[in-house]
């Protein structure tokens, strides 16, 4: 069901079966190369641009802007992409690309990785520190006062304050 620029919703076929497998590689390819920011506001800007070029605003200054962030996030999206098709349908199966930002001493949990797991400790309470700040202001409201979270009991005080490392272990 599509929805027209007029309002009137319409029954639509597109097939588009090449540009679909093109689609396919090229998202993997940004997966590899892009970070998770870039990748989410890409998405808010495929749907308006996309919108901006349904309905006829090519040579719009909003579609020449959206077009010029494209052309600049994209510029680091290159690789190859290998695609499995079968009985209509497309599947990335691998993908490689000389500017990928994976990094397997940082990814994996193997011995020798490079991941300083010491400083997720820190990390994890500055970016806690707003849902704990958050849950003691609805608790601190509780179920007398129409507060968000009273389909729960508080649980600030059963929240650790404080981390310490376990004995190092024996080498």
């Amino acid at each position: 069901m599509e929805d027209r620029l007029v309002g009137i919703k319409s029954r639509e076929i597109y097939e588009a079966p090449a540009a679909t497998i093109l689609h396919a590689a090229h998202r993997a390819l940004e997966g590899l190369t892009l970070t998770r920011d870039t990748l989410r506001f890409d998405r808010l800007v495929a749907d308006e641009l996309a919108r901006l070029i349904y309905d006829g605003l090519w040579f719009s200054a909003l579609s020449r802007d959206l077009r010029a962030y494209v052309a600049s996030s994209q510029r680091v999206v290159s690789g190859e992409a290998r695609i499995r098709l079968d009985h209509g349908s497309a599947a990335v199966v691998g993908r490689r690309s000389p500017l990928s930002l994976y990094d397997k001493s940082l990814a994996t949990y193997d011995e020798g990785d490079a991941f300083d797991h010491a400083s997720a400790v820190g990390f994890i309470e500055i970016f806690g520190l707003p849902l704990r700040v958050e849950a003691a202001r609805h608790g601190a409201v509780g179920k007398h006062h129409g507060a968000a979270w009273t389909w729960t009991d508080p649980l600030l005080a059963d929240l650790p304050t404080s981390v310490t490392d376990p004995e190092p272990a024996a080498v």
